[in-house]
């Protein structure tokens, strides 16, 4: 009887496993798309220098004098224009703060933005330098572009737990739903197969794909932009195969009981943008209130993040992330559990 069992597992974990290789948008949204977005993302903030502040400088008064006072500093760019085409750029973000002539000189900038705040304190410095000021204490300046330290470091760990929670959710989800719909689960449930068969199936046949769209990530940030691997790959796999059970297992608990196509899809939307939002993918949390600092860190996506890079990164062991990966881990049993009780064949 359990070899009868261990072949339905067997032969359900195939199927599925050749039902999404004959699916191109499943394989490009598998491992194209991230390496598609890390280059994309990668050029952009690959060697950057210093960040040229876009400045407008009221029609009228001085504003001659004030633009030369702006552009003797290099990373100001300063355009004299009348004021409602000042504000109008202002409004539309094309610049970042506009200056207007006369004793004392206004800036007008959203101090809700960080570029605006940033170019108050360029633009208050270059004036204030081209008036005379002298500063007390000589400074210098070291720009870090070491590996590990770059905002492509920082991406790609994230791009790794976007995907797996991306392809676990909807590769898990989509095609429960699509069996559903097509009358395919009606079958199944006149056959030996256990239902909790057939829902490990889905979650054994993603660890195939986990192996390649890892490496796929992994080694394209290392050889086009030398993105170190400081950890063990042992570490790195242990982490994304936990997580990999944890996001199939939320996608099975979402389309335990979904009709429809339509209504998973808005089913797992409303289950992964939170994370795609919060859970540091392509900026740090910390951005974010520290009131609500506790329900990020308790997301799954903000565990499995935080743990990849940790181990990418910064070397870590294991032992050393068994915090984060107990609320991955804690995220999938729940998932898988409750998934197990209310799933339904039709």
């Amino acid at each position: 009887m359990s070899s009868g069992r261990g072949s339905a597992l067997l032969q359900l974990t195939l199927w599925r496993f050749r039902e999404f290789i004959r699916e191109p948008e499943a394989l490009f949204w598998v491992f194209a798309f991230p390496i598609l977005l890390a280059l994309a993302l990668g050029i952009a903030f690959k060697n950057r220098g210093p960040a040229t502040v876009r400045v407008a400088v009221e029609e009228g008064g001085r504003s001659t004098d004030v633009q030369e006072m702006l552009e003797s500093a290099p990373e100001i760019e300063a355009v004299i224009l009348p004021p409602q085409i000042a504000d109008d750029q202002l409004r539309k973000g094309r610049v970042a703060l506009v200056v207007r002539p006369g004793e004392p000189l206004e800036y007008v900038y959203d101090s809700t933005r960080t570029e605006g705040n940033a170019a108050r304190l360029v633009v208050h410095n270059a004036i204030q330098e081209a008036a005379g000021r002298r500063d007390v204490w000589e400074v210098r300046d070291r720009r870090i572009r070491e590996p590990g330290s770059r905002y492509i470091d920082f991406l790609i760990p994230g791009l790794i737990g976007m995907n797996i929670m991306g392809t676990g959710m909807w590769g898990v989800g989509y095609g429960i739903v699509k069996h559903r719909t097509d009358k395919l689960l009606k079958r199944l449930l006149a056959s030996p197969a256990r239902r909790s068969q057939y829902m490990l199936s889905h979650m054994l046949s993603r660890l195939v794909f986990l192996v390649f769209e890892v490496t796929a990530v992994l080694a394209f940030g290392h050889y086009a932009f030398g993105v170190p691997v400081r950890g063990t790959l042992a570490a790195v796999a242990v982490v994304s195969f936990l997580g990999a059970m944890t996001f199939a297992g939320m996608g099975l608990l979402v389309a335990s009981r979904a009709r429809t196509v339509e209504g998973v899809s808005g089913l797992m939307n409303l289950v992964m943008v939170p994370m795609w939002v919060f859970s540091g993918i392509f900026f740090a949390y910390s951005n974010f209130p520290e009131a609500i600092h506790p329900f990020i860190l308790a997301l799954p996506l903000t565990a499995l993040n935080d743990a990849l890079r940790g181990v990418i990164l910064d070397g870590a062991s294991l032992s050393s992330q068994v915090g984060l990966l107990a609320i991955v881990s804690g995220w999938g049993v729940v998932g898988f559990t409750v998934a197990l009780k209310i799933f339904r064949w039709e």
